[in-house]
């Protein structure tokens, strides 16, 4: 494997031998290789023919620089780049054709991906002009502050590719993720900086935003004054989530607070969001989502107690992340990490037999099982588990708003349990920075000192901690704002592509029934002002 790796190096750097070979057998053949736009190739052609009429009769738009790597996401910005070109913008793809963001190719492979990518994306021309990033030649230098990018970013790949947040430098396997993704970044840094200083596009749009060449070439707009839309997407089809000069992955809500938080809940609204709560509680999927959010349906507070064995003491619930999901990453502020949050936080209550601690790892880890699980963490921390601490794992048949319900404070990091513990009235330590936190119904310590001197002071007077009526109204507009006024309508989620595009095809899209309901979503991806239907 190491010596034929070593020739498709060889025959990769020779000029014009994967161009020779991509012509005479490889283009008209089926791909055997992981990078594959073929399914691309059979639709384009059709679609990019319905928005050539229609784009003629559109006004012109913005110039927007549309960046998008790995195949999954290059197939869906195909589309996502026609329809904006159909409402006038001109529109310029640049493509990264990876298929492992963690693992080096051979040049040769690499090469004929990009053939194959620009043979496939010939087919948005003249309405989308495609740019391969591998075919520019890059900057030397780089600003300082984007080298810091580079480095801070690249930790973040590293650790969303090990699924733990330790990277040990000293080992080979995790210094050959890093090393690999600071080089990765810093070309891509040099090459986005280089076409951007020439071309200068209004708004730069780019899926993610945090990590990864996403995340680099987010930076480098932003370095360059020029706006930026982000973008990923929930567990809701027909939903999309925007940010507008910060990476979605980060949450900022500052402005929907500003927009929205201030203005009545009516009791519909109520009512919608206690539908999806009980959803959840009962272990149910809601709305146009295919996901569950617990494994088990709700069992209720004393069978719970009486499965945990907790008694009469106090319980303290510390609901955990996944680590690697990238919405964890970049999130610390007192503690370098959330292991050492909880590794922290568990020896201090092992000392603390007065009150029961209840760990519950979070059942997403069972999804993604190569992750370090947070119960590895506790047992790490602590080799003998005290009686009065409960650890649950991922798979365990324990409903997490049963625990909710039995909770006299609830510590989280970034997990949105913090906020549905809020709704509860039951009073929540912030220890990471989360979209909730600051919103007024969570206590929000930004030192160790702090936080130790909180948890004595709560578990000190738990009663006189709980929320007040007016903190937990609002926690529930603020929950309201988030799971409904925070997502927008959008016609194509990144992994129902394919079934969503039947269901919405972009000749209906750009229907005028299409754009009554996703006009205002293309508006937003193009850096206009965030507005709502109801104002």
């Amino acid at each position: 494997m190491a010596a034929k790796s070593a020739l498709r190096n060889f025959l990769g750097d020779l000029p014009l031998t994967a161009e020779i070979d991509w012509i005479l057998r490889q283009k008209n053949r089926p791909r055997r290789d992981h990078f594959n736009l073929d399914r691309l190739a059979k639709s384009l052609p059709e679609a990019r023919a319905v928005v050539e009429s229609i784009a003629r009769e559109a006004k012109p738009g913005k110039k927007v620089l549309f960046f998008a790597t790995l195949h999954y996401w290059i197939e869906q910005s195909a589309y996502l780049g026609l329809a904006l070109a159909g409402l006038g913008h001109r529109v310029t793809l640049m493509t990264l054709p990876y298929s492992e963001w963690h693992m080096r190719k051979d040049n040769f492979t690499q090469r004929q991906r990009v053939l194959h990518t620009r043979d496939i994306l010939s087919n948005l021309s003249p309405l989308v002009e495609h740019v391969s990033m591998l075919d520019l030649r890059p900057v030397v230098s780089l600003p300082e502050r984007i080298q810091a990018d580079i480095r801070e970013v690249s930790l973040w790949d590293a650790q969303y590719t090990l699924m733990r947040e330790e990277v040990d430098m000293n080992d080979p396997a995790d210094r050959s993720v890093h090393d690999l993704r600071i080089q990765r970044n810093t070309f891509a840094a040099q090459a986005a900086l280089e076409w951007m200083q020439l071309n200068r596009p209004d708004v730069l749009l780019v899926p993610n935003g945090l990590i990864l060449e996403m995340g680099i070439v987010f930076r480098v707009a932003r370095h360059l004054g020029i706006p930026a839309v982000t973008y990923e997407f929930n567990d809701q089809r027909e939903q999309i989530w925007l940010a507008q000069n910060s990476s979605i992955m980060q949450q900022d809500t500052d402005y929907l607070v500003e927009a929205r938080c201030g203005l009545p809940m009516t009791e519909a609204m109520f009512e919608r969001v206690a539908d999806l709560e009980n959803a959840r509680r009962g272990a149910r999927v809601w709305g146009k989502s295919k996901r569950l959010w617990q494994y088990v349906s709700s069992q209720g507070a004393q069978e719970t107690r009486s499965m945990l064995g907790l008694d009469d003491r106090p319980v303290v619930m510390l609901a955990a992340n996944v680590l690697g999901d990238s919405l964890t990453l970049g999130r610390d502020i007192f503690a370098s990490s959330m292991t050492e949050w909880i590794t922290k936080t568990v020896r201090y209550f092992a000392k603390r037999p007065e009150v029961q601690l209840v760990i519950r790892v979070h059942p997403g880890e069972t999804l993604v099982p190569k992750a370090k699980s947070m119960g590895q963490v506790v047992r790490e921390a602590l080799p003998e588990l005290p009686d009065h601490i409960h650890v649950i794992g991922a798979a365990d048949k324990i409903n997490t708003y049963d625990l909710i319900e039995i909770a006299d404070l609830g510590l989280a990091y970034t997990t949105t349990v913090g906020l549905e513990t809020a709704m509860n009235s039951r009073p929540v330590i912030s220890c990471g920075q989360t979209h909730y936190r600051g919103r007024g119904f969570t206590l929000d310590p930004n030192s160790w000192d702090e936080y130790y001197t909180t948890l004595k002071q709560v578990l000190g007077d738990l009663p006189g901690h709980r929320l007040d009526e007016m903190q937990t109204e609002f926690a529930w507009n603020y929950a309201y704002r988030f799971f409904f006024d925070y997502p927008r309508p959008f016609p194509w989620r990144l992994m129902n592509f394919w079934d969503d595009l039947v269901v919405w095809p972009l000749e209906k899209v750009l229907s005028r029934e299409g754009l009554d309901q996703f006009g205002e979503t293309f508006g937003f991806l193009v850096g206009e002002p965030f507005t709502w239907k109801d104002q």
